[in-house]
């Protein structure tokens, strides 16, 4: 099978497209074909070693595709099956052997494009708008990258929820995708301060949380626009990490409350998991939640794919179709 492998950690230049043998799947594992595959920032993360992972290794943690094969002791599953996932590496490729306590089917009337693009992104959205802070309906929010892949699903979450939604952009075509997705009040960052903005929009009062995949560059500012005992939803770091923090400041700054948390920790059942894909799968049949599959790289393309993502270049959901 083709794949993409890492062997040695660096800029988009290190995924190579190579041939491998096709796994086969151990005790527990279902093997899948892949049809779609979710390019992310974690897996830039783990490409340039800020997140260490032994080498050499296939990058790639969501995607859709077709039961291949089922190892032993897996029940519920079969060759054939419409099937997705999220959280287990190897989805750089053709084919990828997956846990089965990880695996979701896939409802009929929704494709692989749409299946692949909510594993990752639309799981990380519904546990920011129901557990990391719980939107309630009259709550103004602040989400960065209104117009990236998490930005535009989190939006739509948020205001079915009955949130005021306020939105941060670089360009007038980005800010006019975060306004088809539901956004309020959406903020050229490259021509205003955003904290600047938030004030005025609120009139002073300020946010409950704010939801930043930023990090390095936002993050201060993120800070002034909560109210006291505001809550910061620290969810990626598309520009970098945040410099080290001196917690006293969160009391100086009204008791704020700061957050980073990571898809893992929010299905740490089977149960979880399968509530959250349900509600995503429920709204995209229904018509409540619009998937916008921006880009769409063949496998081999994995390094431009990385190489936009970064620059700032796509919008909605970054697909690999090996």
């Amino acid at each position: 099978m083709q794949a993409i492998q890492i062997s040695k950690t660096g800029g988009p230049e290190v995924l190579e497209l190579v041939d491998l043998p096709r796994p086969e799947p151990k005790s527990g594992e279902v093997l899948v074909k892949i049809e779609a595959a979710g390019v992310n920032f974690i897996d830039t993360y783990l490409r340039e070693g800020r997140y260490p992972a032994p080498l050499p290794f296939i990058p790639g943690q969501e995607a859709a595709g077709i039961v291949a094969a089922v190892g032993e002791g897996v029940e519920g599953f079969h060759i054939g099956d419409r099937v997705a996932w999220a959280g287990t590496r190897g989805a750089y490729a053709q084919f990828a052997c997956v846990p089965a306590t990880g695996l979701l089917k896939v409802p009929e009337g929704i494709g692989a494009d749409d299946a692949a693009a909510v594993m990752l992104q639309g799981i990380t959205a519904h546990y920011l708008a129901y557990d990391t802070y719980a939107i309630k309906p009259g709550d103004t929010v602040l989400i960065h990258a209104g117009a990236g892949g998490v930005g535009l699903l989190l939006t739509q979450i948020a205001k079915m929820l009955g949130a005021r939604v306020i939105t941060t952009v670089s360009t007038e075509p980005k800010a006019e995708l975060s306004r088809g997705a539901g956004a309020d009040h959406v903020i050229l960052y490259t021509q205003q301060n955003f904290a600047d903005e938030v004030k005025r929009i609120t009139d002073g009062d300020l946010l409950p949380v704010v939801y930043d995949s930023v990090g390095q560059t936002t993050f201060e500012d993120s800070l002034k626009c909560l109210r006291p005992r505001g809550l910061m939803a620290l969810f990626g770091a598309s520009s970098g990490a945040v410099p080290p923090f001196d917690l006293i400041r969160l009391s100086t700054m009204g008791s704020l409350y700061v957050t980073r948390p990571t898809m893992k920790d929010y299905i740490l059942t089977r149960a979880e998991l399968e509530r959250r894909a349900a509600d995503l799968f429920n709204w995209i049949a229904r018509g409540k939640l619009n998937v916008r599959i921006g880009h769409r790289y063949p496998l081999a393309e994995a390094s431009q794919a990385h190489r936009d993502l970064e620059g700032r270049k796509t919008t909605g959901k970054v697909l690999l179709i090996p």
